[in-house]
């Protein structure tokens, strides 16, 4: 595995024995990646492929649900159950215990939604995702219905109680996004400006006071798609070459080259070091010397 070292101290994060294992390597268009504390399983989509997997060491790889609605983005909510950002099927969902499914928003303002990108649970139980209109024009992704009926690429946030709000609406194409340990920061990336924004949070969970962090560095293959934290505040982020790491401040680590094309990565393993990384056909793990932050499950 190659890494750029930018910043002294980098192999701290990526030791030098680092090495990239495959657990899959036969995917269409690999997405959303994340691990469950209480099962011990890693889960991710093949959007293409319309399927939503699991893998456990010792076990291999398992479908959850297929077809999948041409899923993207998933994470658990605080019961453990699976919370997809729907993509293809324009809404965001929950899968319930008992494998039925629970549409949790399709609409704002009497307006359908394009098609939701990437997902997060907050520790209050709300549901932030992104909006972007991806899905309508991407050959092989795209659902029945085709047409656009909101004029912008929004993130919002669902409370608790069910109720819809718009977070931010200043973004050209909002993807990844993800909390500061204490919740009290929210990171959204940028695809098509390969930019990464923070916003301070208010304890109503709207945001305010927004501001550039960094731009992604490079020329190659890669943008900033997927996005995580870790427990010391450095932000991880798809983008030129597979996985740049910035510190809180902005300034960039160093990047871990992935083959092929990353588009998310999620942390997992016992103590949360293992990190999981999808690209349009394969799935990585590569262990790390930082853990970071948990998915929440009560």
């Amino acid at each position: 595995m190659e890494v750029d070292m930018v910043s002294p101290g980098f192999e701290k994060i990526v030791p030098p024995d680092s090495k990239l294992e495959v657990i899959a390597n036969d995917l269409l268009f690999g997405e959303g990646p994340v691990w469950n504390s209480k099962t011990g399983e890693f889960f991710w989509v093949d959007i293409i492929g319309d399927t939503i997997w699991k893998y456990k060491k010792g076990v291999g790889r398992e479908v959850v649900m297929q077809p999948s609605y041409k899923a993207d983005g998933l994470t658990f909510d605080l019961e453990g159950r699976l919370v997809v950002a729907g993509w293809a099927w324009r809404r965001v969902w929950r899968l319930e215990h008992d494998g039925s499914i629970t549409t949790l928003c399709s609409e704002f303002d009497g307006q359908k939604l394009n098609t939701p990108n990437d997902i997060v649970v907050k520790s209050d139980g709300s549901i932030y995702f992104t909006d972007p209109s991806g899905a309508l024009n991407n050959v092989e992704m795209q659902g029945e219905d085709l047409q656009r009926y909101m004029d912008y690429h929004g993130v919002f946030r669902i409370d608790p109680n069910g109720e819809v709000t718009l977070v931010v609406k200043d973004f050209v194409y909002p993807n990844g996004l993800a909390f500061s340990a204490d919740e009290s920061l929210l990171y959204i990336n940028d695809t098509r400006e390969n930019l990464i924004k923070v916003y301070e949070v208010n304890p109503d969970g709207s945001v305010k006071n927004g501001k550039l962090l960094c731009k992604l560095a490079g020329s190659e293959a890669g943008v900033a798609d997927g996005m995580k934290i870790d427990v010391l505040g450095n932000i991880y982020c798809t983008g030129p070459a597979g996985i740049q790491v910035f510190s809180p401040q902005g300034d960039l680590l160093g990047r871990i080259k992935i083959p092929g094309h990353a588009t998310n990565l999620g942390f997992g393993d016992d103590d949360w070091k293992g990190l999981y990384i999808t690209t349009y056909s394969s799935v990585f793990k590569v262990r790390l010397g930082v853990a970071g932050l948990p998915v929440k499950i009560n």
